[in-house]
């Protein structure tokens, strides 16, 4: 089985997270900071560096004003 890091359900699922992000609004710096964190995290998360802990992400849909369901949806919908 393909590692999670590398399927394309998941590379589909960060798109999502960036285009929510950018609808919003919010540069990688805003979402960040909202965060508590450097500039760099975001980028990071959006580029698949970085993977998103459950905390993590429930925090980022805080900042998003999103809820995790839409994401999961708009990925699934691209597939």
């Amino acid at each position: 089985m393909t590692k999670a890091i590398y399927r394309r359900e998941q590379v589909i699922f960060l798109q999502v997270l960036k285009r929510m992000r950018v609808e919003s609004g919010m540069t990688q710096a805003q979402c960040s900071a909202a965060l508590g964190r450097p500039q760099s995290f975001m980028s990071d998360v959006e580029r698949g560096v970085r993977r998103l802990d459950t905390a993590e992400l429930r925090d980022l849909c805080l900042v998003l004003r999103i809820v995790i369901l839409q994401a999961s949806l708009l990925s699934t919908s691209m597939l």
